[in-house]
């Protein structure tokens, strides 16, 4: 009894959760709201409220339900190579709806609300960039990079422009531009002589 409790629970909140990113991309992410939500899920919007606190809170879980391509990297042996794949997958999944219009949305929302902010940050962006560190770190003890570079400064360079692109210039973040990107980096983050 408990169990099946359990599932049905699992499945309203999925059925809540395709409701939510159904409505966002119907009427952006502003015009979102609990009771369109609800209205669209065929329950009552305090059911959304019992699980959600926000229509923030509910927007980062469901687009993270999306269940995208895992971005792990691969460890080729090429420093270089392994960023230049694993970025292209991160390119490719934002340039594809519904992941692209809905992520740039919700790091909209991440500005205004705190705790949005803080749980992109602790369940997508930060181990993304744990994983991106921890990669450039095997490189560097495998000589494929300075010794001395600083590891968190890489993150910074690689995500920066990036973000720069794909928030504030609002052009699309081709794999010529992350091909560009990357020949920039590496020829400072090279090893020295």
């Amino acid at each position: 009894m408990i169990q099946h409790r359990a599932t049905r629970a699992d499945d309203r909140a999925e059925t809540i959760m395709r409701a939510a990113l159904d409505v966002a991309q119907e009427v952006g992410f502003a015009k979102l709201s609990i009771e369109g939500v609800a209205a669209r899920a065929g329950v009552g919007k305090h059911t959304v409220y019992r699980r959600w606190s926000s229509k923030g809170q509910l927007f980062l879980d469901s687009l993270l339900s999306l269940n995208g391509p895992v971005l792990d990297y691969q460890d080729t042996g090429d420093i270089k190579a392994d960023l230049r794949r694993q970025i292209h997958a991160a390119v490719d999944l934002l340039g594809t709806p519904p992941w692209g219009p809905l992520y740039q949305a919700l790091l909209g929302e991440a500005q205004h609300d705190a705790a949005v902010s803080a749980s992109l940050n602790e369940r997508f962006i930060r181990p993304q960039a744990e994983k991106t560190v921890a990669r450039i770190k095997a490189a560097q003890e495998q000589g494929q990079v300075a010794a001395d570079f600083d590891l968190e400064l890489v993150m910074s360079i690689l995500s920066g422009p990036l973000y720069f692109q794909f928030l504030v210039a609002g052009q699309p973040v081709t794999h010529d531009y992350v091909d560009r990107m990357l020949e920039a980096l590496f020829a400072g983050l090279g090893p020295r002589p």
